[in-house]
């Protein structure tokens, strides 16, 4: 407790990046370091798990001191609760982020909880927006899910439909590695496709059977790979940023499309998005056009809050804590970890 405030943790390590936060009261940030790893990853196109994991060793206790510090100088001594990343994700990252904070808490007594990283993301936006609460409909969109969410308590929620194949995030590394942008694929892209015409190169919209939910773009992104590699062996010219801004329209209009579906079919009157793609600008800016000619509140939180950091998982963290109590030294980690 520092302040009469309740002062957590969050640790995050599912993926390259190692991230931890200070948040007070579950909503108030006093620190978010991001430590990241795109520079080692990007000449291979994409995440290592062996080095990411090798690299969340080497960096966890320096990223640590620095969380502490930038949230007033405080010490372990502040901490009231430590909440961790523990699943869904690369395993040997998430092992260490949970090895980390089952040391801490064993060391210093402090009450561990373990988050799903889908509700670590959802919790962005409690601290984007300090009176939001449940219920609500999330769109989670990132590099390894795509889902749409009914979010009817802090830590409950209803699964309404999610990708069967490729997340729209992998869809965005896989074409972006191919026509030559590097990684990360989704910043990239949307930057480029900005530059664009979305109308000149036309990828379909894979809806699937009448009225679902679920998403795949599997398809899409073999139509896209298939597109790129016909111009090149009829000796055409790639049109980058036009191959960009239809593949990025082909994605996003399917997102818009079940999102205000999901939105009429259970009444909801408030959309938030989390996950790192929902930083994407030309989704922000579908999105709010949609959601303003329905009347729905559309929720997006800052971009640094879209990627992966310590302060949702705190926020998440807090409010399961509040409900569930602490998790004991048992916590284990986990690749896949349904919502």
């Amino acid at each position: 407790m520092k302040d009469g405030k309740f002062i957590t943790l969050g640790i995050e390590s599912s993926c390259d990046e190692t991230a931890i936060a200070v948040v007070a009261d579950g909503r108030e940030i006093l620190s978010n370091v991001i430590s990241s790893q795109i520079d080692i990853h990007t000449k291979f196109g994409g995440v290592v798990p062996e080095i990411a994991s090798r690299h969340h060793l080497e960096n966890i206790n320096e990223v640590l001191e620095q969380a502490l510090a930038e949230a007033g100088d405080l010490s372990l001594r502040d901490v009231d609760l430590i909440g961790v990343t523990n699943g869904p994700g690369l395993i040997g990252a998430v092992v260490i982020g949970v090895a980390t904070a089952k040391a801490l808490s064993f060391a210093t007594g402090i009450p561990l909880v373990g988050v799903n990283h889908m509700h670590g993301h959802v919790s962005a936006n409690y601290l984007q927006y300090p009176d939001l609460e449940p219920p609500f409909l999330a769109l989670i969109v990132s590099g390894g899910h795509t889902n749409l969410v009914q979010v009817t308590d802090y830590n409950r929620c209803e699964v309404l439909g999610g990708t069967r194949d490729d997340a729209v995030g992998e869809a965005y590394d896989k074409v972006a590695r191919v026509i030559g942008l590097g990684y990360p694929g989704g910043p990239k892209v949307d930057r480029t496709a900005r530059e664009g015409d979305p109308e000149a190169v036309h990828f379909k919209r894979v809806m699937l059977e009448e009225g679902s939910l679920d998403f795949s773009f599997s398809g899409l992104k073999t139509q896209a790979l298939n597109y790129i590699n016909r111009e090149k062996m009829a000796g055409r010219e790639l049109n980058i940023p036009d191959i960009c801004a239809g593949f990025q329209q082909s994605i996003i209009d399917v997102l818009v499309h079940k999102a205000m579906l999901a939105a009429e079919r259970t009444g909801a009157d408030r959309l938030v998005v989390a996950g790192g793609v929902g930083a994407n600008s030309a989704l922000r800016t579908a999105l709010d056009e949609a959601c303003l000619s329905r009347g729905i509140a559309l929720y997006t939180p800052a971009p640094i809050l879209c990627t992966d950091n310590g302060a949702m998982i705190a926020s998440a963290a807090y409010y399961k804590y509040q409900q569930e109590g602490a998790d004991d030294l048992h916590l284990d980690a986990y690749a896949n970890l349904p919502l």
